[in-house]
């Protein structure tokens, strides 16, 4: 086989995984909370077991963003992105099989560990194997997440019911599984020189990469960003139902709609955002600044005129997520090097979730003491704001490298 057909090949396996790997990911953080009420019927579930799921993604994205550099630098790129499915596919089985509430907890926490892992990891495996591709891979993934959010809501319930809850978990094993089968040949086939010719190694990330990541501007930008397009989602997700029914006087059933047109308006984003940052370069501040005054304007809609237009301020609301993958897509714009995007992926998300997870208990706590949404509509808007001086930042158009280089000499 000529060097050129096993590179052809080589990337469309390339696609498959990365493709495979982002939608499994997502359809095991979406498929459990649809049928918490079908497990509740054969495992008692306490209220406080279910918000303890509910607040597990970020914390172990968080978590595991911060480690996941350091498994990187021990296994390597490809080796860390087969365990991760692995323990995924145990996780999704092991949930479907719990007899108790105690192993179905320990199971979700597999599954999101291995979410927090292959967040981290997507990014620089799309540089590694479409370096010169980075927007149109980034917006490949990431419609693939935005549809994996989607789907499992739409069919758990219908499988659950006609099967059975275990079943209905059980199910997205499947992609997990066949997740892997492309990675595994990708590991075989870079064992083997193509005409003669070593493959190179798999670089892994140096220490010093992550200690001077830390004091870089830029690094920050992104972390502010990724917590802006977080902590508003996952705020949204466990509150604007309430808000809107205790505002806008929509009924449960019409809350649950809006709730699904802010989650609609990812899908745009994910498809257009990527290429558009990748080809124009005065993209970045622009789409922060959309992102940020359309947070704004839906906020402003639910707390000064909630009844007026409530569908407008749950899609206005629904526009800051255009900055999840305007920042996955940045994490490679703005890195030189494969071990750099994984150590700049692993910061920026860890800590990014750490703050996103602080929101919801935050939105939550002032509800509780004030008695209304003033005080928290006005946290998500502080929130939202901080991302004016972050895309200042993030929008110079050089890598945390040539940054480093330009403060404190060599990288």
């Amino acid at each position: 086989m000529t060097r050129v057909a096993a590179e052809s090949r080589g990337r469309v396996l390339a696609v498959l995984g990365i493709v495979l790997f982002a939608f499994s990911l997502r359809t095991g953080v979406a498929s459990l909370s649809p049928i918490v009420d079908h497990i509740a019927r054969d495992i008692p579930l306490s209220p406080w077991l279910i918000g303890l799921i509910g607040t597990a993604p970020p914390v172990c994205y968080a978590v595991f963003g911060i480690v996941t550099p350091g498994l990187e630098r021990r296994f390597g790129l490809q080796r860390l992105a087969v365990i991760a499915l692995a323990v995924a596919t145990v996780g999704l089985l092991g949930r479907a099989a719990a007899s108790d509430a105690t192993l179905l907890l320990a199971a979700t926490a597999l599954v999101f560990a291995a979410v927090g892992v292959g967040n981290v990891l997507l990014p620089p495996l799309v540089k590694r194997y479409f370096p010169g591709r980075i927007g149109a891979m980034t917006t490949v993934f990431t419609t693939a997440m935005a549809i994996a959010t989607f789907l499992p809501p739409l069919v758990a319930v219908p499988v659950a019911d006609a099967a059975g809850w275990r079943a209905s978990l059980g199910l997205w094993a499947v992609f997990a599984v066949a997740a892997l089968a492309p990675w595994f040949v990708l590991l075989w086939r870079e064992r083997i020189p193509v005409d003669g010719a070593a493959d190179r190694p798999d670089e892994s990330v140096p220490p010093r990469v992550l200690r001077r990541l830390w004091a870089l501007p830029t690094t920050w930008a992104l972390v502010v960003g990724f917590a802006v397009t977080s902590g508003t989602a996952y705020t949204a997700f466990a509150w604007l139902p309430q808000i809107l029914i205790d505002l806008a006087g929509v009924t449960p059933a019409q809350a649950g709609t809006l709730l699904s047109l802010f989650a609609v308006m990812g899908l745009p984003s994910s498809l257009l955002v990527p290429v558009v940052v990748a080809r124009f370069r005065g993209a970045v501040g622009i789409l922060f600044g959309v992102a940020v005054a359309s947070g704004l304007g839906g906020l402003g809609g639910l707390a000064f005129a909630p009844a007026a237009a409530p569908w407008l301020w749950a899609a206005l609301l629904g526009m800051c997520p255009l900055l999840f993958p305007l920042v996955l897509v940045l994490l490679n714009l703005r890195t030189r090097t494969h071990e750099g995007a994984v150590a700049l992926s692993g910061i920026v998300q860890s800590v990014g979730y750490a703050i996103a997870a602080i929101f919801p208990f935050g939105v939550g706590i002032a509800h509780t003491l004030t008695g209304g949404w003033g005080v928290p509509l006005g946290m998500l808007a502080v929130l939202l704001l901080a991302g004016i001086p972050a895309a200042i930042i993030a929008s110079r158009p050089r890598t945390v490298e040539e940054d480093w280089s330009r403060r404190h000499g060599a990288w």
